[in-house]
């Protein structure tokens, strides 16, 4: 999930970046130029047509908004959980100004994660239950607004990759580990 130091940030910069709309487009460009090698129109010149299309697909490609990444201006945070300077990802679902009360934000969090295949070890539930009870605040509006999107989108993201590195920490076990943290924090 996130780390205490500034080293985990590169790796999440270049998964974002393989994840980007501009390099998907660079792709598919370059691998229409492999498509022009193989019908015979590259020529001697195919590795150059390639690396051009791709840079021309990769360039000419609007970026998407940098907030949406899990890069997008944070820092590290107490507990060694960054946090983000902008809007929260929650904020985009339910913007906070309609919404008057922090339980209605929990249950707004609660149904997009009810789509969400977590683990059955995960203690979602009694962290939930006990946002809905704490009292509206910065430490619960950041647990509700980034710290738990972000937990539940690195749990995702790091069970997508798992299969490709081999003894790699349980997924599971760290987002179990997150929440825990999110829990005791809020009995501070």
């Amino acid at each position: 999930m996130a780390t205490s130091s500034g080293g985990g940030s590169g790796g999440r910069r270049v998964l974002g970046y393989l994840e980007s709309t501009r390099n998907l487009v660079g792709c598919a460009a370059g691998a229409g130029g492999l498509g022009l090698h193989f019908a015979g129109l590259g020529g001697s010149w195919w590795p150059g047509v390639v690396v051009a299309l791709y840079g021309a697909g990769a360039l000419l490609t609007p970026g998407g908004r940098r907030a949406e990444g899990l890069d997008a201006g944070r820092g590290a945070g107490r507990g060694g959980v960054e946090e983000s300077a902008g809007p929260g990802p929650l904020e985009r679902v339910v913007p906070p100004s309609s919404v008057p009360a922090l339980a209605a934000e929990v249950d707004a969090l609660a149904e997009v994660l009810r789509g969400v295949p977590l683990p059955d070890s995960a203690k979602l539930p009694e962290l939930l239950e006990q946002l809905r009870a704490a009292a509206p605040g910065p430490e619960a509006e950041r647990i509700v607004r980034y710290r738990l999107p972000v937990a539940v989108d690195g749990y995702l993201r790091a069970r997508t990759w798992q299969r490709w590195t081999p003894g790699a920490p349980d997924p599971g076990a760290e987002l179990d580990r997150e929440i825990e943290r999110m829990t005791s924090g809020l009995a501070d």
